[in-house]
């Protein structure tokens, strides 16, 4: 009987009973926090809510908790349902949001077609903002070569009166190149030397500085203080909750900028999830002293991911190529770190156990960022397959846009995930033969059906391209221009169709897509319990059938992150 015995109270009994105490209060605060959210659930009804999940794709109904997460999902029978068409929210898997954040609060140059188009649209910022000084450079972006009709220089704004002594710069479509005023050339020697990796235009004169060599003008450039950046990042959230995103992978934040991240994270003007990819301050560095990998207990901002970069940019030459340029034979482009350093900088980022993303464009640059990330798994997991180790690190290549065939087949064998923007391929169409030539466009170039089975994750690299979800989701279904609806030439037909998604494989590549690169799966992109409770409203679903040219134009309704509507088209 000597169970019936009282315990006697010593060292072991008390913590017996303590430790018996902390379970029944955690399971008092769980069993609490499950009739909070039971009882102070609010539900939304619509017409029709894709839910993304296996077991019920579609329903008509949700509860959401009071800590921002879906609670239920279910098919009621009759409700007074909200009209419109309700989906999850959508991610953008390769974005930069200081940088479309001060896009917003620049010139645009988008579309200019002309050195006087240019110099109109700098001309009425600087008159709109009073900038221009020592201590406030005119900024813009999204000027290219191939629509001037040459490579501008810095006499292309010293011949305009009004421009001529203004500290300027502005970047290239791409922001892989940058072309400064005379103003902001007097700042540097009158000497200067060429730059590994990088290039200094010197024809048809001085002005533009491309990849590494940007660092030497950004160096002098006057940062914006965190005031300025907060404005950006309000301007940049409200546009892209606008769209419909309600997350972004965030792909190159330096530490200062992460800092600033996790002080604003989760105030009411931070209105999209954020999954940062850490960028040294200086390029292809291994800073781990500088920021801690940390994830929010909201989920609206985590940092455990590291940006590299290989090459620089197919449309300014800069793309780093097994054989050199078919317009340009005289250069293969340009590496932005030799292969021994990227490797050492892959296997020390991957011990730290900080997600390793590396910039790729060209097929040579590919090429070196998947030896980087073997020679990290093999490092990680010497007992495991590839494979397997890969699923758990999830190692992924940023725009994989030109890959060899034999590597396109180590990309399918690990399962290296591949970072993929559908408007890149519809914006470079225009020119990307000339660089490339026919057969490595049909062999290598702008892959995404065949990618499929790598999980990858779409996005647009805004500001680069609009942020806009739908035209990415166009882009991929069409391989048409979602601008003008058409494909290379003007051609009613798009461009490489054997490489378009259909539509649902499309939309999972900006909701499961980004959760599964991001280490989200099961919390966003999907509309079941458990998840963020982040959706969209649409006046019409998506679906097989649907004219895809309503995508273009499409504006959506509502847009919620964490409960909370966010942004609506009615006010």
């Amino acid at each position: 009987m000597d169970w019936l015995r009282p315990l006697r109270f010593g060292r072991d009994t008390a913590w017996l009973y303590s430790s018996a105490a902390i379970v029944a209060l955690a399971g008092f605060i769980k069993i609490r926090q499950g009739v909070t959210d039971y009882v102070y659930s609010e539900t939304h009804c619509y017409q029709s809510v894709r839910t993304n999940s296996p077991d019920e794709p579609y329903v008509n109904c949700f509860s959401v908790s009071p800590s921002g997460k879906f609670s239920k999902v279910f098919q009621a029978e009759s409700q007074n349902a909200s009209s419109g068409f309700a989906m999850p929210g959508l991610w953008d898997g390769h974005g930069h949001l200081l940088s479309y954040g001060e896009f917003l609060n620049s010139v645009d140059l988008f579309g200019s077609t002309s050195m006087d188009d240019v110099r109109s649209r700098v001309r009425t910022y600087v008159r709109q903002h009073q900038v221009g000084s020592k201590d406030e450079w005119v900024r813009g972006v999204g000027w290219d070569q191939m629509a001037l009709g040459k490579m501008p220089t810095a006499n292309d704004l010293a011949v305009d009166e009004e421009l001529k002594d203004l500290y300027i710069m502005l970047d290239r479509v791409d922001v892989h190149c940058i072309w400064v005023s005379q103003a902001v050339l007097n700042l540097l020697p009158e000497s200067i030397p060429d730059v590994p990796g990088g290039e200094i235009v010197r024809e048809p004169g001085m002005g533009v500085f491309c990849d590494n060599a940007m660092d030497m003008v950004m160096a002098l450039w006057p940062k914006p203080d965190s005031k300025k950046k907060q404005q950006f990042l309000k301007s940049a959230m409200g546009k892209l909750n606008e769209v419909g995103l309600v997350g972004v992978h965030d792909a190159g934040a330096t530490p200062d900028n992460l800092r600033l991240f996790k002080n604003l994270a989760g105030n009411d003007d931070w209105s999209v999830r954020v999954y940062a990819m850490l960028e040294c301050y200086e390029r292809n560095r291994f800073c781990p002293d500088e920021i801690e990998r940390y994830t929010s207990s909201d989920g609206f901002l985590s940092i455990q991911s590291v940006k590299l970069f290989a090459d620089g940019a197919l449309g300014s030459w800069g793309s780093a190529l097994i054989d050199p340029y078919t317009d340009r034979p005289d250069t293969s482009g340009s590496l932005l770190v030799n292969a021994t350093e990227l490797v050492y900088d892959t296997i020390a980022w991957a011990n730290e156990g900080f997600q390793v993303n590396i910039h790729a464009i060209g097929d040579l640059a590919n090429r070196y960022a998947m030896d980087a990330i073997i020679a990290a798994l093999r490092l990680l997991c010497p007992d495991e397959p590839l494979s397997v180790c890969q699923s758990y690190h999830r190692f992924r290549i940023e725009h994989s846009q030109i890959i060899h065939p034999d590597d396109q087949g180590r990309l399918h064998a690990i399962g290296i995930i591949p970072s993929i923007q559908p408007t890149h391929a519809t914006s470079d169409m225009a020119y990307a033969e000339k660089r490339l030539g026919g057969e490595r466009i049909a062999k290598e170039a702008y892959r995404m059906r065949s990618l499929l089975d790598a999980s990858p994750v779409l996005g647009s690299d805004f500001p680069v391209e609009p942020p806009n979800p739908f035209q990415g989701i166009y882009a991929a279904v069409t391989r048409r221009s979602p601008h003008t609806g058409r494909g290379v030439d003007d051609s009613p037909d798009g461009w490489h169709t054997e490489e378009a998604l259909d539509l649902d494989q499309a939309i999972r590549g900006f909701t499961e897509g980004p959760a599964y690169g991001g280490f989200t799966k099961g919390k966003t992109g999907v509309i079941k319990p458990g998840a963020y409770a982040d959706w969209i409203v649409l006046d019409a679903p998506l679906e097989e059938g649907m004219d895809f040219e309503t995508l273009r134009s499409l504006k959506v309704r509502e847009t919620w992150v964490a409960g909370r509507r966010v942004y609506s088209r009615d006010g």
